[in-house]
């Protein structure tokens, strides 16, 4: 066969491949969708009315747009968090916890930082740093429960659930003492407000998109590149799927564990510090949304890939921006939202009953999401 024949060959087997994987989440989206239609129709809403205000709300006009990439970019972040963790046999539950630390790190960084080095830092300086002790933030309470797997067998399930409550109360600790700010008459759970040279600009004049969004495209290019291309990703990959036969093959799995939990803790981390550097501009106790725990859910519809992790942040970014204009032309609770993305989940994770529904045959598509104890 001829190289333009053997490399029209690959792309078509790859765009089979793709199509095939797309399936049945696609499937699980359009069911929970339908669903979703028939309770705002015994709501006494117009389902057809309430999904044509969630479009337009999201995809309407170019503000409508910025504001979808806005909500996707920590949605991007937080759902490779738990990919990254997934691929490596892991189940990290703690990502929501991970992401309040990084926020809280990078408040810390752009406004406490200067003023306990005395000295005033440059934006070429000043947002790298912000970043960076977010990440760090996350990556050292991600590391954590990857610790304890690998040295005593703890379920990395129980230790990141755990290690969210002491996160979360922990942050909301310093936000009303320590790290709260001064400012005459505030009364709210927040940090001062960073400085100007900690702040990622706008991506667009006059639109609250940032330069996070890109940033989070940039992070999943290089997580895919790192888990296909890399000595390292093929350790996660590995570990993941068959710890024993990784050992067999040289790979230290105790140290794969803990790097691997480290990179999806910095993951969330960063996804909290993008907002208080280029939104908030601070950190406020509750700003988070619940990122982290629906990183589960698009971690699981994107079916553990970056590339599909990317397209099912937007398509919770689009739900979520959109929300606010559905509630207002169709006076449906927004809370109609949550139930649909719980449907999502629930069909992608029971997808034995998405193959029956639609009649689908073939093998079923296996994917290690966590050892057992000790594994």
């Amino acid at each position: 066969m001829s190289a333009p024949g053997s490399r029209l060959a690959r792309l078509r087997e790859e765009l089979t491949r793709l199509l095939h994987a797309l399936r049945l989440p696609v499937l699980s989206v359009f069911t929970a969708m339908v669903v979703g239609g028939v309770l705002i129709a015994l709501s006494g809403g117009n389902p057809l009315e309430a999904y044509a205000g969630m479009a337009e709300g999201a995809f309407g006009s170019p503000r409508a747009v910025s504001e979808t990439f806005v909500w996707s970019t920590p949605y991007i972040l937080a759902g490779l968090s738990v990919t990254l963790a997934f691929r490596g046999g892991l189940f990290n539950i703690g990502a929501e916890g991970q992401l309040a630390l990084g926020a809280l790190a990078a408040a810390w960084a752009g406004h406490f930082l200067p003023r306990l080095l005395g000295v005033g830092l440059p934006a070429l300086l000043h947002v790298p740093a912000t970043l960076l002790a977010g990440a760090l933030a996350g990556g050292l309470w991600g590391a954590a429960p990857g610790w304890i797997k690998a040295r005593s067998g703890g379920h990395e399930v129980i230790s990141t659930i755990m290690l969210n409550y002491v996160a979360l109360n922990a942050v909301s600790f310093l936000l009303n003492g320590p790290m709260k700010d001064a400012s005459p008459g505030n009364v709210l759970s927040r940090t001062p407000l960073i400085d100007e040279g900690a702040r990622l600009p706008a991506l667009v004049e006059g639109f609250r998109l940032h330069w996070g969004f890109p940033l989070a495209l940039l992070a999943a290019a290089l997580v895919g590149w790192v888990l296909r291309r890399t000595a390292f990703g093929f350790e996660i990959r590995t570990s993941g799927q068959n710890p024993d036969a990784a050992r067999y093959a040289g790979v230290r799995v105790g140290r794969t564990v803990i790097l691997t939990m480290a990179l999806s803790g910095a993951l969330a981390g960063v996804a909290g510090a993008i907002e208080v550097s280029a939104l908030h501009h601070r950190h406020e106790l509750g700003f988070s949304q619940g990122y982290g725990f629906d990183a589960i859910a698009i971690a699981l519809l994107g079916k553990a890939h970056p590339g599909g992790t990317v397209l099912a942040a937007f398509l919770f970014s689009a739900m979520r921006s959109g929300a606010t204009r559905m509630q207002y032309l169709t006076q449906i609770p927004i809370d109609v939202i949550s139930v649909i993305q719980a449907l999502i989940l629930l069909f992608v994770a029971a997808d034995t009953l998405v193959r029956r529904i639609y009649r689908i045959r073939g093998e079923r598509e296996r994917l290690v999401l966590t050892r057992g104890w000790g594994g």
